[in-house]
């Protein structure tokens, strides 16, 4: 049985991983993955013979044209696309595809439970599937590099922070009074979600700053870092059997 290839585009990088049905064998992020790049996954990968790409960032033409060419059946997700969950959200067309990927991810790995997927990057999202496997919608909110930049670049003085180091819960200077705000400030809405869902919700991080911010909650969550990957691997599975 052939492998499948998932390509997760963003704004600034390409995810890619490669799966064996379930399990993952390989991953790596490109800036940009190129027609040469396809070429030596394939040649490392000969037995690749399925693919399905989501972007937030363009149309894929160049990628899907070069796997189809090598004959690798793709499926581009959007939001026609079939899904192994309910979408409830309103206006799906303008869902991004990364977010209904991660949700599809958490679904996957539990079923029958309330979800609470949160995606830690360059923005925040907090996006809800419910036991029964409908996403009901989320939030978006500005990631954690986004709100220092914004202190240090909307106000006169405020220097600009990094977001590790040391974090007092209150700040005994301005670099950790501004780094605690930020961070606990992230802390608190996901204590505020967490709280609107059942009793004992799985609450699922993702993102770069997923680590950064697991071990600062007092209750122990999730961290994959596969999450998006992972929910295109069982969106692709779904397609093939339905």
């Amino acid at each position: 049985m052939g492998y499948n290839l998932t390509i997760d585009q963003g704004n600034s990088s390409a995810k890619v991983a490669v799966w064996d049905r379930a399990d993952i064998i390989f991953d790596a992020s490109f800036k940009q993955f190129k027609g040469e790049d396809i070429a030596n996954l394939i040649t490392r990968f000969p037995n690749i013979d399925k693919a399905v790409y989501c972007s937030v960032a363009d149309e894929g033409n160049e990628t899907i044209k070069f796997l189809n060419e090598k004959n690798i059946k793709t499926l581009i997700l959007d939001h026609s696309t079939l899904l192994p969950i309910t979408n409830a959200y309103k206006t799906p067309q303008s869902l991004g595809r990364d977010r209904i990927a991660a949700a599809v991810g958490a679904w996957s790995n539990h079923k029958n439970k309330d979800i609470l997927v949160i995606d830690l990057g360059t923005a925040i999202t907090y996006d809800v599937v419910t036991a029964n496997g409908c996403y009901i919608g989320g939030n978006i909110a500005p990631g954690i590099t986004m709100r220092l930049e914004a202190l240090h670049n909307y106000t006169s003085r405020l220097p600009l922070v990094e977001a590790t180091g040391h974090c007092p819960l209150w700040g005994e200077d301005t670099t950790t009074a501004i780094r605690s705000g930020v961070l606990n400030g992230v802390i608190g809405e996901i204590y505020h979600y967490k709280k609107q869902l059942s009793q004992s919700p799985v609450v699922i991080l993702t993102g770069g700053n997923a680590t950064l911010i697991g071990p600062m909650l007092d209750f122990t969550p999730e961290i994959d870092h596969h999450l998006v990957t992972r929910g295109l691997n069982s969106i692709l599975i779904y397609n093939e059997n339905n």
